[in-house]
């Protein structure tokens, strides 16, 4: 009963990881896109976005059924729940990469105006934390989770900067006003991708420690 059990927890770290490479293509992608403005490679970005929401709905079947037939106890109860909540936020980045790609689809009115300086070094950012998130998981590494908590300042400032150049902006360019309002958007769902990775971080953590937002025994 153990073995079979065991096996279907390997399964279950597979999926886990070839969803977290799904959702670190995507990104990738995405801050590839925005720097290219490649129309075709963004639409692509967001057709593929369904593959990432069927990858969940597969693992989350398969976390079910480990719970309700095999009934784990401790630390593989904390391992199959805590995967239960990552993948939310794994779906939630793959929405993501696809809203930005989608938003870079959009046809513009008059010049393509360049984006702001820190727009890109924000996905950039935003794109390693969800690398190091994955990274934590498949290594179990609450060190390496514990970095992808605090990168998240990082994002938090790039955000900012990034809205003062667009507010800036909006003053001297105030004609592509719904172009640099989309920017913004993007930016936003960098943020929001972040937070994410934050979340899976928090619950590698939980899964190796029982520790939950480093919350005490």
């Amino acid at each position: 009963m153990r073995t079979r059990f065991d096996e279907q927890l390997n399964v279950l770290n597979r999926e886990m990881i070839q969803m977290g490479s799904m959702i670190e293509q995507a990104i990738e992608q995405v801050c590839e896109v925005l720097k290219t403005h490649d129309l075709e490679a963004a639409r692509l970005l967001v057709a593929r976005d369904n593959e990432i929401d069927r990858k969940e709905r597969d693992i989350e079947a398969l976390c079910l059924r480990l719970i309700l037939m095999q009934q784990p106890v401790a630390r593989d109860l904390r391992l199959i729940s805590s995967a239960l909540k990552m993948i939310t936020d794994m779906e939630r980045i793959g929405d993501q990469a696809s809203d930005i790609a989608e938003i870079i689809t959009m046809p513009v009115d008059g010049e393509v105006l360049e984006k702001p300086e820190h727009l890109q070094a924000m996905g950039e950012e935003a794109t390693r934390m969800v690398h190091k998130a994955v990274d934590a998981y498949v290594a179990r590494d609450v060190e390496l989770a514990r970095e992808v908590m605090n990168d998240d300042d990082i994002v938090d400032d790039l955000f900012v900067r990034t809205k003062v150049e667009l507010f800036d902006l909006m003053k001297k360019r105030g004609e592509h006003g719904m172009q640099l309002l989309d920017t913004l958007m993007i930016a936003k769902y960098f943020e929001r991708i972040a937070d994410h990775a934050v979340n899976i971080a928090e619950w590698v953590e939980y899964a190796v420690t029982a520790r939950y937002k480093g919350e005490t025994l």
